[in-house]
């Protein structure tokens, strides 16, 4: 794929997300469309954003749990990027307004205490965190459908990302099992959706691992300070006006939010 037209699809994804108006799957156009050019498109997008003053908070890892990946048809975890301008007060009110199919998801996110310039083991990834959050992301995919596309199209649109909400900090989180941690999410007082930690990549902390191999592979360090979404442990549940959503995750605490 040429230079321009990876700065064009960029482009048309940016004016879809602040128009709310999906645009065909860049695949169906383009059959020599590789991961790396989708990387590349989503670096554009990333630039589009912090020109407007926002800046990168930290990441996201995608398709990290069986359940997520048998939703969207796709086989490989990927990564997108977080700005401050996404996050989401916890407890507070979300409108709607400018979303084209939002989804919410549970998930545990992470704060680096240092920078990573080189892929991580398990133990490092432990060692290189300084707490954890319950956690909830809004998904809003740019195109047309929010199904059977493919990896490089889902990558090109950020992961799909929209919005994030942290719940309380939790330093004090090396006694945990994160393989058999409880989660639970409640749409408006009513079990919606239950799942594992270990249904993120075995682990939370192993999407970590493999978010530094992906990143460091293209030359970005992750930076102390910044938050890392580890994943949904579950499928992801279609927003609705008026909806409460409320995530407990056994030992570290609840996050939740209201929907306009």
């Amino acid at each position: 794929m040429e230079e321009s037209q990876r700065t064009e699809l960029a482009g048309k994804l940016t004016d879809a997300r602040l128009e709310a108006s999906p645009i065909e799957q860049i695949s169906k156009e383009f059959k020599d469309f590789s991961v790396e050019d989708a990387y590349k498109i989503q670096d554009m997008g990333s630039k589009h954003r912090f020109d407007k003053g926002e800046f990168l908070r930290g990441y996201k890892m995608g398709l990290t749990s069986k359940a997520k990946r048998e939703q969207m048809d796709l086989d490989s975890p990927l990564y997108g990027f977080l700005t401050d301008k996404m996050e989401i007060s916890n407890e507070g009110s979300f409108s709607m307004e400018g979303m084209i199919h939002p989804k919410v998801e549970p998930e545990i996110a992470f704060l680096i205490k240092r920078d990573i310039e080189s892929p991580l083991t398990l133990k490092d990834a432990i060692d290189s965190c300084s707490a954890v959050y319950p956690a909830l992301e809004v998904l809003d995919s740019r195109y047309t459908q929010f199904k059977y596309f493919s990896l490089e199209d889902v990558i090109a649109d950020n992961a799909s990302s929209s919005h994030f909400v942290l719940g309380p900090e939790l330093k004090d989180f090396k006694k945990l099992d994160f393989e058999n941690l409880k989660m639970e999410m409640f749409i408006n007082g009513e079990l919606s959706q239950v799942g594992s930690s270990k249904d993120i990549s075995g682990n939370p902390f192993q999407s970590l691992v493999e978010l530094s191999h992906l990143a460091t592979s293209r030359g970005i360090n992750l930076k102390a300070g910044q938050i890392v979404l580890a994943g949904a442990a579950t499928a992801a549940v279609m927003m609705e006006s008026g909806m409460n959503c409320l995530l407990k995750v056994e030992g570290i605490g609840e996050v939740g939010f209201s929907i306009n």
